[in-house]
């Protein structure tokens, strides 16, 4: 079940939500952000919640806790739990290669050759593929027409699985890590393994044990949905199908609209909608130990390092486990969190962690990006937190 939210948009009082309000204030009142709903609970009790903010500035609808934002990777963490309960019922293994269920998905590596690619390998983006945005303009995926899942409304997931294995692999599975459409196959792979669409199964698996309902790969209630920004001067810009971001070395494309075509692909790392309260009561029973999801040495293991530290020489104090990041070393990461923290986010301008050692599961959904993934308000938000518990 969700935590309970009281009717007030106002937090409680006290030193963290003096902190948290600042760093969401701060936010809105730079244009860094739009609207946001931020969401704290401590030991599985709500401590803060408030929507702040504007959902759609255009038309001055103000943000609600009940709103529904456009998830992007905020979709890998539910994907990544159906594939272990797969495992769990030892329907999918983690040895097992993908061609078990796909068995014509077989990129080959730069020289031609074969390559044997397993479900950890999906799991932890040690498979060797890659995203569209993170190649330049005239790279294979590009030309191959490959879909990140946050565009190209009307494509099959067997068209983008095609398209995805005529481009090569970008190493060797196993021995580098790259982040990427895995969760995509991922998502193939279990509608292979079940015979049923993708959400059906979210919503079987994940959202009916906890009471939940609307997050899915489909809008619930047009009435909530927030309109999507873009980082922009002197204000966020407001993001339309065809909308470019530039991220990194690359750009990625937007279609918002993607998620009201009824043919669009259920992206298994991008596709879904959903609410800050039922992200937070998905990632709160990860926390507790994953009941009624998941067994506690499943859950264990998922919040373990288990790329072979390749991420880590990418990025110093952290790791990737099943469906996030993981915090192996916060001195060398520089970061406020706990050893063993998971966190990640999402490009339309999300971030989460949970910190299972102070008993911490922060969600922040905002409609701008890539300030509500990555920006300051992001660090501020965490510094807030933890100088607040």
């Amino acid at each position: 079940m969700s935590l309970p939210l009281e009717n007030s948009t106002r937090p409680s009082d006290g030193s963290l939500a003096e902190g948290v309000d600042a760093a969401i204030d701060s936010a809105l009142a730079d244009k860094r952000l739009v609207g946001a709903v931020v969401l704290i609970a401590k030991d599985g009790e709500l401590a803060y919640h408030r929507a702040a903010g504007l959902a759609d500035r255009e038309n001055d609808v103000a943000m609600q806790e009940d709103a529904i934002f456009r998830l992007a990777s905020v979709t890998k963490p539910i994907v990544t739990i159906i594939a272990m309960r797969l495992v769990e019922q030892g329907r999918i293994g983690l040895q097992d290669p993908i061609t078990k269920w796909l068995p014509d998905f077989r990129p080959r590596l730069p020289d031609g050759s074969e390559a044997v690619i397993r479900i950890r390998h999906l799991l932890t983006h040690t498979s060797g593929l890659g995203y569209t945005f993170a190649e330049e303009q005239d790279g294979p995926y590009h030309r191959a027409g490959v879909s990140d899942g946050l565009d190209i409304p009307g494509r099959s997931v067997a068209d983008n699985l095609q398209r995805l294995a005529n481009a090569p692999l970008l190493f060797t599975p196993g021995e580098n890590w790259r982040y990427s459409l895995a969760m995509d196959v991922l998502g193939g792979i279990i509608e292979k393994e079940t015979g049923r669409a993708l959400g059906d199964v979210v919503a079987e698996l994940v959202m009916k044990p906890l009471g939940l309902s609307d997050t899915a790969f489909a809008v619930r209630d047009r009435s909530r949905l927030s309109a999507n920004y873009v980082n922009g001067n002197p204000q966020p810009q407001r993001m339309e199908d065809g909308t470019l971001v530039p991220i990194l070395d690359g750009v990625i494309r937007f279609a918002p609209d993607r998620i009201f075509d009824p043919a669009s692909y259920h992206s298994g790392g991008a596709g879904m909608a959903g609410t800050a309260s039922d992200v937070l009561a998905i990632l709160d029973a990860i926390r507790k130990g994953g009941a009624p999801l998941l067994s506690p040495d499943t859950v264990k293991t998922m919040m373990t390092d288990q790329a072979g530290g390749h991420m880590q020489a990418l990025q110093a104090g952290f790791g990737f486990g099943y469906g996030w990041s993981v915090v192996t070393d916060p001195v060398a990461g520089q970061v406020p969190f706990s050893a063993g923290t998971i966190k990640w986010g999402g490009v339309y301008g999300h971030s989460w962690f949970v910190d299972a050692e102070k008993g911490l599961t922060v969600v922040a959904l905002t409609n701008t990006a890539l300030e509500g993934m990555w920006g300051q308000f992001t660090m501020d938000l965490a510094k807030a937190v933890y100088a607040g518990i």
